[in-house]
Order: structure tokens, then C-alpha cells, then sequence
């Protein structure tokens, strides 16, 4: 299952049914789960741990030193749940003791070609990054969040479940739960209306957030202000109490 081209080294832990394509490099202190298939000239650095069933397209760089000056050979690490797909080019880095000291990466998410994860991220599951979407360090997002291409997201943002940027972009603040965003810089423009209903929420729930939305967006209350509305409105709608408990985490305020 290993090409005889490909470089693995002797500490690395593979599974008897990995597979290595020609020329991949796999690094000291990499350990990858069963069915997981790496291609060829991909290179995969430790510490790393990949889980079961994911798949490492040519040309990828997972496991990389991070981008940050500060970096100084610590030992961070790169975790990775399983049946994610890393596609050509793209480029996934490990933490910074000045962070979490780990980029963690869940299930079932889609990195397309030429994405970028800086180091100290946090994804979560169901996770699209369209090509060429970049993150800088730190960042969070949350499940089944899309990020259509070329969409940049500064270091530290948080980016809500549910939610989906337009192509190209440029987030610098956090972005709530179920709502669609687009320009540069970024602004809201409703709901996730058609990603809500292939996820099976009901037409009440999805009521109930356009009715938030309208609280925190179409209001013109201040933001305290349609925040606490959304805490009452949160008592009776229980979907929207994502959007209240991530609007109280939200430490570099909110697209508006």
C-alpha cells in the first residue's frame, strides 16, 4: 500500500491498510488512521494524527511548521478526525505554543485546492472551504459552515454554524450562526434560507431565524439592545439560542 517511491519515516504509524502514493513524504511523529489514502507528492509533517477514511490529494501540505514569526521548532500538533477530504495544493498547519498549541481539524469536511488552515484553528464537522478560501491563525468555525472561494477570514474570527460566505469574501469580524455574507469587507445578506432546509430544519425553525435575523440586523436597535431581544426571543425559540450564546462568546464583534 506504499509506493516504493514514497519516503515514510521509521516512527511514523500507519495502518496496515493506508495507503502512500509515489513520491509522498510522511514525517517523524505522524500517526494515520485506517483507509486513509495519501497522494502522490503529498507531504505530511508531525506531530500529526489523521484519522480513519480521509483523503490527502497530490501536492497537499498537511502538518506544515506555521506561518508565525513567533514559531520557534515547539513541538505543536495537527489532529485530524476522519473522512475529511484535503484536496490539491492545499496547505494545513500545526499550532503555536502561543495559541492552543494545536490546530484541530473534526469529521467529514472538504478543504477543495488551494485552501488554507493557519495554525492554531478550530473546525468543526460538515466544514466546506471552496478553493482557495484562506484562514489566518486562530480562527473557529463552527459545523457544516461554508466558505465559498477566495473567502478570507482574518486571524481570531469566528465563524457561525450554518452560516455561508459569497465568493471572495474578506471577513474580519465574527460571524453569527445561519446567516449569508458577501462583500469586502464582508456584510450580512439574510439567511442561510437553502443550506437550513437541505439539513432538514423545519419551516418553523427557519421562521424563527429570519425573525432573528430581522432582530439583529433590520432593527435599528443597537446591538446590547437586539441582543437581549434575541435572549427573549431564545426562551420560545430554541434554534436561535445559538446565535445568543455565540453573539456572548463573540470577543471581536459581530458582521453588521
Amino acid at each position: 500500500m506504499i509506493h516504493p517511491t514514497a519516503v515514510v519515516d521509521q516512527s511514523a504509524q500507519l495502518d496496515l491498510d493506508v495507503e502512500v502514493g509515489p513520491y509522498a513524504i510522511i514525517g517523524a511523529d505522524v500517526s494515520i488512521g485506517r483507509g486513509t489514502r495519501i497522494g502522490p507528492h503529498a507531504i505530511v509533517r508531525g506531530p500529526t494524527v489523521i484519522g480513519r477514511d480521509n483523503r490527502v490529494f497530490q501536492f497537499a501540505s498537511v502538518g506544515e511548521d506555521p506561518q508565525d514569526k513567533k514559531y520557534g521548532g515547539e513541538p505543536t500538533t495537527l489532529s485530524i478526525g476522519d473522512r475529511n477530504v484535503v484536496r490539491e495544493s492545499a496547505t494545513i498547519h500545526r499550532g503555536t505554543i502561543q495559541g492552543y498549541g494545536e490546530t484541530r481539524i473534526g469529521n467529514d469536511n472538504l478543504f477543495m485546492a488551494y485552501t488554507h488552515v493557519a495554525h492554531d484553528c478550530i473546525i468543526g464537522d460538515q466544514v466546506i472551504m471552496a478553493n482557495a478560501a484562506s484562514l489566518g491563525g486562530h480562527v473557529v468555525i463552527e459545523d457544516w459552515a461554508i466558505l465559498g472561494g477566495f473567502t478570507i477570514v482574518h486571524q481570531f474570527c469566528r465563524i457561525g454554524a450554518h452560516s455561508f460566505s459569497a465568493m471572495g469574501s474578506v471577513i474580519g469580524k465574527d460571524v453569527p450562526p445561519y446567516i449569508t455574507i458577501d462583500g469586502h469587507p464582508a456584510v450580512p445578506r439574510g439567511i442561510n434560507s437553502e443550506g437550513l432546509k437541505r439539513r432538514q430544519f423545519s419551516t418553523e425553525q427557519i421562521s424563527a431565524i429570519r425573525r432573528a435575523y430581522r432582530l439583529l440586523y433590520l432593527s435599528n436597535l443597537k446591538l446590547d439592545e437586539s441582543t437581549r431581544a434575541l435572549d427573549e426571543l431564545a426562551e420560545a425559540e430554541p434554534v436561535v439560542a445559538a446565535m445568543t450564546a455565540f453573539l456572548s462568546a463573540s470577543a471581536r464583534s459581530i458582521v453588521r
